[in-house]
């Protein structure tokens, strides 16, 4: 889906807007909660704007601008849509955001009524810093603070239950994940979708809310960053009363509008660190994140990240996607909370629907579904149902409303259809080797790469390729969201890229039978470099009879950080180093007179920033050096994929 970041942002901002959440009935909540699954949902997909918002009013109490308190004083905006006419106390569904959230529209307000005729109150919250609300902004909000006040504050209200269940995409999504470590009795569920901004380590995953990726910058979110972060934003007087800060919300929404800009254009600027500053931006959260040398600095770990140090006290539904910006990071995650949970209750009741979407994309998942060049059948997904009956059972204590899932629901490529398992990657998923062979000419898609189940002999050729920063290879789709529109996410066709010299490209035979993969998928290169740092970068590919070679998932790695995301070590020229990368993650069937591709290059630009191989700080340097690069493959020094083979 072709989505520039103001497109992202709106969607993220408005948490759920891709849903349709079919109506409910409300009963009481002082009594046992009895299902009303048979009174027929309204359906509000093609009413009108003002239908809905007369519906609203209608239906719900709204209270705009509240300022909810936070323990140093801090007020964050809130504006709270409760059901009318309902005995007792309610469950909420609490939605906190970074965007403008001002006016309700479209989706958003679709939700909201739809949440408020199943008997849900709803809060939308801005995070501090942001619009209405005071104080000033950081990444992620201050989920172990503010997020837990939140819910302390929704708790004490007479009119909720004390059960809150938290719910969103992208931003609205990320900052769940700390507050889930806080283990907040009033956090009864959650619903965080595409939520890997939010982790910072786990496992194999050192992206600190994917910053990097096998270290190295990804451009994302210096994009985003632009369009988020207002080191001088506009503010109102932080002692007006209620009635004056709801008049002027009614006429102004604090939201600037940013000069546009050319980002396929900016990116190329050296050096990276200036990417903002030399749009005239003041200093900021770029500037202060750009700043850390290392991966794994210890400011990573003091901010609202998650990382896999901590427990988890929340049963979850998660969505993802094939083709979003962290994958990995979040099937790695939810293995983590099946096992770091601080009781049974919420080690048994995590639940992952994996879609072949791109980010926050859900909606689309339907018959004849496409994503790039690729098409992938029908991918059809009843998000609402699902997110609802979670939330039933947990907030309204409906035993019946969500029973006998499977644990992941994910939607096997190539195959097309969707398939279950118990755990990640599945059961019967064993790990096959492809090794990287060639007679020392695998250059391009017209060299001698191949592909083998066969280990290579002692003594085979290594393979050559010179990258130069100046030219580098063209990120062409793969997981990527929120980039200006510089790379467009999804299955596209990678033969642009692969007529390249400098693109290294090993296929298989084509295949007799089916070979299905799910779970993470390793690489593992023995590489050398003439320059002290360089980047090496691995593609998986699912190519068709026709030729058409379609990205399945894309890794990369500074070499600099093969020994630890801690610290630097460098190359020697004339040395060869095993480089083990950060795991792949996906589910495809390569059918039959299809052909398994692995390409290795050393850039893949502008979804990740370039090396730009002095050895020095890439990040604030303007000029590069060309390295020589060499991929090893003999029985001493194999360069292969693992691949989890289902059996």
């Amino acid at each position: 889906m072709k989505r520039t970041l103001l497109a992202c942002a709106a969607l993220v901002a408005t948490a759920i807007t891709v849903l349709s959440l079919p109506a409910i009935s409300q009963t009481g909540p002082a009594l046992p909660f009895v299902s009303t699954s048979d009174v027929a949902p309204t359906d509000y997909s093609k009413w009108s704007q003002p239908a809905l918002e007369a519906e609203l009013t209608k239906r719900a109490v709204v209270e705009r601008k509240v300022l909810m308190p936070m323990r140093d004083g801090v007020g964050l905006s809130s504006d709270i849509y409760r059901p009318k006419g309902v005995d007792g106390p309610v469950p909420t569904i609490f939605i906190r955001t970074p965007y403008n959230m001002n006016t309700l529209t479209g989706g958003s307000l679709r939700q909201v009524v739809e949440a408020v005729d199943r008997g849900y109150a709803v809060i939308y919250q801005n995070e501090r810093g942001r619009y209405f609300s005071e104080g000033v902004f950081e990444i992620l909000g201050h989920p172990r603070t503010d997020g837990y006040d939140a819910l302390t504050w929704i708790a004490d209200q007479p009119w909720s239950n004390k059960k809150v269940g938290t719910l969103g995409c992208s931003s609205t999504a990320e900052w769940q994940l700390q507050l889930a470590a806080t283990n907040h009795p009033a956090h009864a569920a959650m619903v965080p979708m595409a939520s890997g901004a939010g982790i910072g380590r786990v496992g194999e995953f050192h992206e600190q809310g994917n910053w990097y990726r096998g270290g190295v910058p990804r451009i994302l979110f210096g994009v985003w960053l632009y369009d988020t972060d207002n080191p001088l934003r506009a503010q109102i007087p932080e002692d007006l009363s209620p009635e004056m800060r709801q008049y002027l919300s009614a006429y102004s929404d604090l939201n600037p509008k940013k000069p546009a800009v050319t980002w396929s254009r900016q990116v190329a600027k050296l050096p990276y660190a200036e990417l903002l500053s030399s749009l005239g931006e003041p200093p900021g959260t770029f500037e202060k994140l750009i700043a850390r040398t290392l991966p794994d600095d210890p400011e990573w770990f003091k901010g609202g990240l998650y990382h896999d140090n901590e427990g988890w006290g929340v049963p979850a539904l998660w969505y993802n996607s094939w083709y979003d910006v962290s994958i990995g990071p979040n099937m790695a995650l939810y293995n983590h909370a099946t096992k770091s949970g601080v009781d049974a209750e919420t080690r048994d009741n995590q639940y992952a629907i994996v879609g072949p979407s791109v980010h926050c994309a859900y909606a689309g998942l339907g018959p004849n579904y496409k994503s790039g060049d690729r098409e992938l059948g029908d991918a059809s997904l009843d998000v609402n149902a699902e997110v609802w009956a979670f939330f039933d059972r947990f907030l309204k204590s409906d035993q019946d409303a969500f029973q006998a899932k499977p644990k992941i629901r994910y939607y096997q490529m190539g195959a097309n259809q969707w398939r279950t398992a118990d755990q990640w990657p599945p059961k019967q998923a064993e790990e096959v080797k492809l090794y990287l062979r060639s007679g020392g000419k695998a250059n391009s898609m017209f060299g001698d790469g191949k592909l083998s189940f066969s280990a290579p002999g002692a003594s085979e050729p290594a393979d050559t390729y010179v990258y130069d920063p100046k030219t580098p290879v063209q990120t062409i789709g793969g997981g990527d969201c929120c980039n200006g529109g510089v790379v467009v996410p999804g299955a596209f066709d990678q033969r642009p890229a692969e007529v390249r010299h400098d693109v290294l490209v090993y296929t298989s035979d084509p295949l007799k039978e089916p070979l299905s993969i799910a779970g993470f998928v390793d690489a593992i290169l023995h590489v050398s470099s003439d320059a002290k740092d360089t980047d090496f970068a691995v593609k998986l590919v699912d190519v068709a009879p026709d030729g058409a070679a379609y990205i399945i998932d894309d890794t990369i790695l500074r070499a600099r950080f093969r020994e630890g995301y801690d610290r630097e070590v460098f190359m020697a020229k004339g040395q060869t180093y095993k480089l083990d990368f950060t795991p792949m993650t996906t589910a495809n069937t390569f059918l039959p007179g299809h052909r398994i591709r692995v390409e290795v290059t050393s850039s893949s630009f502008p979804k990740y920033a370039r090396n730009l191989n002095t050895g020095g700080r890439n990040e604030f340097e303007g000029e590069g050096v060309v390295a020589t690069n060499q991929v090893k493959h003999t029985k001493s020094q194999p360069s292969y994929v693992v691949l989890p083979v289902l059996r």
